[in-house]
Formats: C-alpha cells, structure tokens, sequence
C-alpha cells in the first residue's frame, strides 16, 4: 500500500465513523413511526376514557306540576230515619210529628201522646233515640201520637212541659185532649220523665202505664 493510498483509507474511515450507516437511518425512522404510533394510540385511549370530558345530559322531559282539583262534595244525607248530628229515632217505623200537628192528630184520632223533648247536643238524646229501634217500642207505638220536640227550637213548648226541670232526654205521656198524665213516669225520685237511655224496658212500662190508665175513667 503507497503512502498516498494509507491517506485516502484513513480519510475513508473517519467518514464512515463519523455517519450513521444508511441501514440505522431506517431502525431509527421505524422507531419513531412506532413511538408515534403508541402515542396516537394512548392519546385516544385517554379522550375516550377521560372522565373530565362534557357529558351531554339526557333532554328532560317536560314536567307541568299540577295542582289536584279540587271538588268539594256536599256532605253526604244522613240515613233514612237517622239525623245529621248522628240520631237515629227510626223515622221509618215511628210516625213521629211535629208537636202541633201531632195534638191535633190525637184529638182527631182519640190516641194518647207520647211526647219526648231532646236536643242535637246532648249525648243522652242520642242514646236514648236508639231505644226507639225496639221492634216492642215500635210495636207500642202505633197505639200513641207520637211526638218530638227540640226546645232549643221551640222553647216555650219546652217551658210548658217541665215539671221536675228542663233537663233532656225526657218523656211526657198526654191524654187526647192534651191533658199531662203527672203520675205516668219512671220509677224514680228526681228527673222522674227521664227513661232508661239503654234498656228498652223502661219507656216500654211508662207506655203501658198510660195506656192502662187510659182505659180507666179519669
């Protein structure tokens, strides 16, 4: 080898060591192509799984709160024979009248009266008002006029008959003509026309009472 040729090998091989060789050009281009890949793929992967990302919400359906109507109902008829406050006098079996026209059916017809004074307050009156569900007291009634009577309606009615008080529940027992049978009462020493409120038996004896004396000559 001439000195000039060992020159020219020697300049050769510094330029070779100094460039990459055009096989590592291409390793190098195809690891970046498969970084970028990577990343392009991770990039996706993270937008697709990011849970900061705008979630559009689902349309709301459109709600109108209404409020119910409103009906008030009439408040409902009481019973046949049974009045607003709860009272049952059995209407529909007892021919019960006022108290002038029932003075004037007993003239008429020559019947005693049975004459019974309450009020819609008073919680005795509805008790004994369920008396009058006995199918003996509805059985005895047909021989009387049968007659009620508010006195907080009527009072001078009321004031007329209250020999012993104006307490209420109480029972009087009248001949035709209107005159007061005073010994017809319960067999008690106060509030004497004041009837068993419970016991059917009590207003049940006062009515044969009267019918009994009734059937005497007075």
């Amino acid at each position: 080898m001439t000195k000039d040729q060992g020159k020219r090998g020697g300049r050769g091989r510094k330029k070779g060591k100094g460039a990459p060789a055009k096989g590592s050009w291409g390793s190098l281009a195809a690891a970046f192509g498969a970084v970028a890949m990577l990343g392009a793929l991770l990039y996706g992967s993270f937008k697709a799984e990011d849970p900061t990302a705008a979630v559009s919400p689902e349309p709301a359906s459109a709600v109108t709160t209404t409020p119910p109507a409103v009906t008030t109902a009439p408040a409902p008829a009481p019973p046949p024979g049974k009045s607003a406050n709860g009272e049952n006098w059995n209407d529909a079996q007892i021919a019960w009248q006022g108290y002038e026209a029932g003075m004037a059916r007993a003239k008429a017809e020559n019947k005693p009266v049975c004459l019974v004074f309450y009020t819609a307050w008073c919680p005795h009156c509805r008790n004994y008002a369920n008396v009058f569900q006995d199918p003996r007291i509805v059985t005895r009634a047909k021989d009387f006029v049968m007659i009620r009577v508010n006195p907080d309606d009527e009072a001078a009615i009321g004031d007329r008959y209250a020999p012993d008080g104006s307490y209420v529940p109480r029972t009087f027992f009248l001949a035709p003509d209107g005159a007061l049978m005073a010994d017809v009462h319960a067999p008690r020493p106060k509030f004497q026309h004041f009837y068993d409120e419970s016991n059917p038996a009590s207003l049940l004896g006062g009515m044969d009472a009267a019918l009994r004396k009734l059937a005497r000559p007075m």
